[in-house]
């Protein structure tokens, strides 16, 4: 069970580190968006500060998210980023393939949240 843990872990967190690092080298070509899409990601990009701040979340929380010492502080770092990601998919690329993955993201965001809730008691007592 353990390994299933880390490789669940290590897949999630290299899929931020990935997205994380796009974000700064834009080396992974951008899906074909929807004119509401463009004007959204041009909105994103006219405020400068923002895709660099979501770029460098990405990758501080997947990095943290690799090792089970900082999964719980890496799982609370993109999870903001991970419900931008589902309520984007939901309401604005409705596509199956989209949703089904950031929903799986998610899950996978929440079951790190439940493995590690000893972790999170000293946070909320």
């Amino acid at each position: 069970m353990k390994i299933v843990k880390f490789i669940l872990s290590f897949i999630f967190a290299l899929i931020f580190i990935n997205a994380g690092m796009n974000k700064f080298f834009h080396y992974s070509p951008m899906p074909k968006m929807s004119i509401e899409q463009e004007k959204i990601f041009a909105a994103f990009v006219e405020i400068g500060w923002l895709m660099p701040l979501v770029g460098i979340v990405e990758i501080i929380g997947g990095i943290l998210f690799i090792f089970p010492k900082t999964k719980a502080l890496g799982a609370i770092i993109i999870f903001p980023v991970m419900v931008g990601i589902v309520l984007h998919n939901v309401y604005r690329d409705p596509s199956q393939m989209g949703i089904i993955t950031a929903v799986v993201m998610l899950l996978i965001n929440i079951w790190a949240f439940i493995d590690d809730r000893e972790k999170y008691k000293a946070l909320i007592s």
